[in-house]
């Protein structure tokens, strides 16, 4: 299994490099926006989904910039900013939730609890007996898989 992991990841290799040299080859501070000719929302949002290889990129080489200085103002923010959240706001939206346990899984968990709880208190029960035992067990058996609901089903 690890083997197989480890072949994977040398074929991916080659292609992350490939990808990487696309998408830098159209990273903003490019000589054909001017003033006159500005970057607009489009290429806003093109350079938001890129803005990460670029950011990684200008590091070493000062001509890359992750901006366009040379834009039409807000609507190439704004593109900007769908870009970075096409490329990061993603993950809050396609997290997946806490999985709610079944009720079959339920019963497993009551099922052990309960017979740890039974053991525990068969123990106290047995070193000081009690008439109303009986009554006390049920009602500590109740509350404690009440509470262990509560507690599972909060967010």
């Amino acid at each position: 299994m690890q083997n197989r992991t480890l072949n994977a990841a040398r074929r991916a290799i080659p292609w992350c490099f490939l990808a990487i040299i696309l998408v830098a080859g159209c990273a903003a501070g490019d000589p054909q926006f001017t003033s006159k000719t500005p970057a607009g929302f489009w290429v806003g949002v093109w350079h938001g989904i890129i803005s990460c290889v670029t950011l990684i990129l200008g590091i070493w080489n000062h001509g890359v910039k992750v901006y366009e200085v040379d834009n039409t103002g807000g609507w190439y923010d704004f593109g900007f900013l769908i870009g970075v959240t096409m490329l990061w706001g993603h993950r809050s939206v396609t997290r997946s939730r806490k999985r709610k346990l079944s009720d079959a899984e339920w019963q497993e968990i009551s099922r052990k609890v309960e017979a740890k709880f039974k053991r525990k208190i068969q123990q106290w029960a047995e070193a000081e007996p009690d008439e109303d035992w009986n009554v006390v067990e049920q009602k500590a058996e109740e509350k404690l898989k009440r509470k262990i609901r509560e507690w599972a089903d909060q967010p």
